[in-house]
């Protein structure tokens, strides 16, 4: 049978979202800011993944960045201008990262070019992350004067608490080849130009599964792992 086309869900100038058979797209839509995370970036996926959580022909969500990169972290030159603006972002950006976290489908971010704090949280919280060789990962908050309070639980989440401290007080980034010997991408092609094909494989994959198994098992991972704890992501 032939492929039903893109059918598209609520859109923005900032978010795409489309569903060609099942697998959802979101993808960040601010390439000239690298997919940096403004205040109203993150609220507008907030309202997306709402959506997508209650569309029934959702059975795969892949997280992507439009452009060079996957997600640059939080827009600092937005908060410079309103430092008051920060407190909001922060909150919002926790409350995306448990709804990511918390879909009934498998998440599989789509990391090209770099994904670095706040980017690399969103790629953590997915179920599994895809990328390749030469991408820039990490998280340089300490290096730059930040405590990485939103991301550090579920960077110990998805690699343990001791490799999670190092990485964290360590600050700085590292390939994509590293960060997956290291557990924070579970697959990484050698070159970008394959991110499509390998993303398409493994989403087909988990589309095939029994929707309500797939959500049992999340359900049960997310209590077994502490994501399910408002009282530390708060």
């Amino acid at each position: 049978p032939h492929a039903t086309p893109d059918r598209l869900l609520p859109m923005s100038e900032l978010l795409r979202v489309s569903n060609r058979d099942g697998i959802v797209t979101l993808t960040l839509n601010r390439p000239d800011f690298r997919n940096a995370l403004s205040k109203e970036l993150i609220f507008e996926m907030t309202a997306a993944l709402t959506a997508i959580v209650a569309d029934p022909a959702s059975r795969v969500l892949v997280l992507a960045g439009e452009g060079k990169s996957f997600c640059a972290g939080m827009d600092l030159k937005a908060v410079a201008k309103d430092p008051f603006a920060m407190g909001d972002m922060l909150r919002e950006l926790s409350r995306v990262s448990r709804t990511l976290r918390r879909l009934p489908i498998p998440t599989i971010a789509r990391v090209q070019g770099a994904a670095i704090g706040g980017g690399c949280g969103l790629m953590v919280v997915c179920d599994f992350a895809v990328t390749h060789a030469e991408a820039k990962l990490g998280y340089p908050e300490v290096d730059l004067g930040i405590c990485p309070a939103v991301v550090a639980p579920w960077l110990v989440k998805k690699i343990g608490a001791g490799p999670a401290r190092a990485m964290l007080l360590l600050g700085g980034t590292m390939s994509g080849r590293e960060g997956c010997e290291r557990g924070i991408a579970t697959h990484c092609v050698d070159e970008e130009a394959q991110l499509d094909e390998a993303v398409a494989a493994l989403a087909k994959r988990l589309a095939a599964g029994g929707p309500n198994a797939m959500a049992a098992t999340k359900r049960w991972l997310n209590q077994l792992d502490g994501s399910l704890e408002d009282a530390v992501l708060d």
